[in-house]
């Protein structure tokens, strides 16, 4: 995995610090952006600027805008579509020309288990999460015969500090619902999923296509 590059978007939330230190102590190449990265011309600056780009860790997040669905707002259904999905379509739009001339690389979005399962008064969250999925499945069977992975790890439950910062894992009503409803009984390690981001980065991942990974501890 030597003399490769990496692009990592959002590298301030969600996964994007666990992924990155795993990627340079592979010695991957890293290029990083910051939060928030939801505008196409925000993300054609930092592909351009980024040059040749062999992996792409789509890394987007948003807080979930908890309600029942009658009280939807316009705003907050309109942010979570333009914080995790119009990001990762331009995001994917801009690496596909260069990867389909070389005919050679991975792109693995960090997506969420959230629309797999459902989550009652998160309608609007599992909207946006699953527009994501739904986008990775089909591009990554558009991709595939031209030797592009494309993949996304489908998680809840894990360590980070958008959805689950170290501080609620003391929270003692947090750790019961953890029991109830986790079945490995805890919340997972980022290291974890950076493991799994490393897996679908290398080349020995190449027959795995336009799957959704879940890493929800078998909540999903």
């Amino acid at each position: 995995m030597t003399n490769r590059t990496a692009l990592i978007t959002c590298v301030d939330k969600y996964m994007g610090e666990a992924i990155k230190q795993k990627f340079e102590s592979l010695n991957i190449d890293v290029i990083t952006g910051a939060s928030p990265m939801t505008s196409e011309a925000e993300v054609n600056e930092l592909v351009s600027n980024a040059g040749a780009i062999d992996i792409l860790v789509a890394n987007l997040a948003e807080p979930p805008m908890t309600g029942p669905v009658q009280n939807i707002e316009n705003r907050d259904w309109n942010k979570l579509f333009d914080s995790l999905v119009h990001p990762l379509m331009y995001l994917v739009r801009a690496v596909t020309p260069q990867m389909l001339e070389r005919k050679s690389g991975k792109i693995i979005a960090v997506t969420s288990a959230a629309p797999l399962k459902g989550i009652a008064n998160n309608a609007a969250y599992c909207a946006a999460r699953g527009a994501q999925n739904g986008f990775i499945k089909a591009v990554g069977l558009e991709l595939a015969r031209s030797n592009i992975q494309v993949n996304a790890i489908a998680q809840n439950y894990i360590n980070n500090n958008t959805y689950y910062p170290d501080d609620i894992l003391q929270n003692e009503k947090f750790l019961q619902h953890i029991k109830r409803n986790v079945p490995t009984n805890k919340v997972g390690a980022a290291s974890e999923t950076a493991e799994l981001a490393a897996y679908l980065a290398s080349e020995h991942c190449q027959h795995m296509i336009g799957q959704l990974i879940p890493l929800a501890g078998g909540w999903v």
